[in-house]
Parts: structure tokens; C-alpha cells; sequence
């Protein structure tokens, strides 16, 4: 009797549902599905809080039209059909409402929601994993550091060897920073607006009068995304 008629569940709600479309097929009602499930409606059930309409693949040009029907529902119709099909459909549905409130299949479905929020806190922590091994707080700071100091905590903190003039040629390999001219080794405007670096002017006073430089930081947003970079492409090189 359990696959007279399929049933799913609707875990979020915990409800069980019922295709109108399979039930109609069971019934053996000889009118279309759509004139069939618009007659059941005019009984006084209403969508959302008794079924919910669901547009499938095509039939011949057009979405064919079911609806989920909630168990009470389901019930209803069956016995309003006035025959042996609408009894055993039915019965079937009260034997399955059973099951479903048994203290032991609660128990079940409550285990398995929570192995469900496990799985979903460890593919959470997965997708943070870059965070994780870094540091949080880091890229939650507004502290910037200059390119000798990233290149000196990664090293300390990740074995990844690559001193600061080695640590410039990657910014400029990789399409950074600037290559030629007075702009070598200046970020583009672009991570610049991505929030990746900061440039910060200095005045140098010299006898010839003062001159303005700038130094190239790195932001905790920018540390975050680049030491992962590194750490991705020191392991493949392992």
C-alpha cells in the first residue's frame, strides 16, 4: 500500500505532499486535470494554505500545470469522490499520516535536519576557509601594512618564502602595479578602488626643497586575498 500513491515531504514545513496530478491519474477521473482540479477547488480550498501550484516541463507547446497538495487536502478529495478509488486513496493517505507523526520518525526527522545544519555549517566554514587560515580579524582591520611587512609575515606566519623585491616583481608580474616609469611599482587605480591597497604620500624634506612619495600598503582586505594566492601557488610548487 505504501506506493499506491507517492508522497513526498516538505522538510522546511514539515508537511507531507501529494502530486494532484498522480492523484487524479488514480482516481481514474475520466474529466482533465484542470477541470477535475478546478471543480475540487470550488469545495473551499484555497492556494497557499491548502496546495501550491507548480508549472512543469511543456506539453505540446505549454507548461503543463500541477499542484502540491497538503495531506489534508488530499484526504478530502479522495472521499469526495465517492468510490472505491477515493477510499483506498484515502486510507492510504491516513496510514501515512501515522507513520509520519510515529515519536520514532520525529525523532528521525529531527536528527536529520540537524546533520543537515552540521553540513551546512562545515560547507560555511569551507567558504571561509580563506578567512580562517589567515586570520578574521585581518581582514577586518583597517590596518595596512607595506610590502616588506607582508612579506615578512607570510614568511613567519605561512613558510612562504619571498622576500620584499621578490614580493614587488610578483605585484608586477601578476598586473598590479605599474611596471615603467616614475608609476613602477605604484598599484593600479583599479585594486586601488577594489579596496586591495592604499597609497600613502610622504614628504621628504631635502635641501633642494621638499618632494612627495608615496608608498604602496596593503590592505587587511588585500593581505586576506593575496597570502591565499601565495599560499595556492607555494603548495602547487611543492
Amino acid at each position: 500500500m505504501s506506493e499506491l500513491i507517492k508522497t513526498f515531504s516538505d522538510e522546511a514545513n514539515e508537511e507531507i505532499l501529494v502530486s494532484g496530478r498522480e492523484l487524479h491519474e488514480f482516481l481514474g477521473v475520466n474529466s482533465r486535470y484542470t477541470t477535475w482540479f478546478q471543480r475540487m477547488t470550488d469545495y473551499g480550498f484555497d492556494e497557499g494554505s491548502d496546495f501550491i501550484t507548480i508549472l512543469g516541463e511543456s506539453i505540446g507547446g505549454r507548461p503543463s500545470t500541477d499542484h502540491h497538495l497538503k495531506l489534508d487536502m488530499a484526504k478530502e478529495i479522495s472521499m469526495l469522490q465517492r468510490n472505491e478509488r477515493g477510499k483506498q486513496a484515502r486510507q492510504h493517505f491516513i496510514e501515512i499520516e501515522k507513520r509520519w507523526n510515529n515519536p520514532e520518525m520525529v525523532i528521525k526527522r529531527a536528527m536529520d535536519y540537524q546533520q543537515q545544519k552540521i553540513e551546512a555549517l562545515e560547507a560555511e566554514k569551507q567558504q571561509n576557509l580563506p578567512y580562517i587560515r589567515f586570520g578574521q580579524q585581518v581582514s577586518n582591520s583597517d590596518g595596512a601594512i607595506n610590502i616588506g611587512a607582508f612579506s615578512k609575515m607570510i614568511y613567519d606566519k605561512h613558510g612562504v618564502n619571498i622576500g620584499r623585491n621578490r614580493m614587488f616583481a610578483w605585484f608586477r608580474e601578476k598586473g598590479y602595479f605599474m611596471k615603467k616609469g616614475r608609476e613602477r611599482n605604484v598599484p593600479k587605480q583599479t585594486y586601488v578602488e577594489q579596496g586591495l591597497f592604499v597609497i600613502s604620500p610622504t614628504v621628504v624634506s631635502r635641501s633642494q626643497g621638499d618632494v612627495e612619495s608615496f608608498t604602496t600598503l596593503i590592505t587587511g582586505k588585500g593581505q586576506v586575498k593575496f597570502t591565499n594566492i601565495l599560499l595556492d601557488a607555494f603548495v602547487e610548487s611543492k
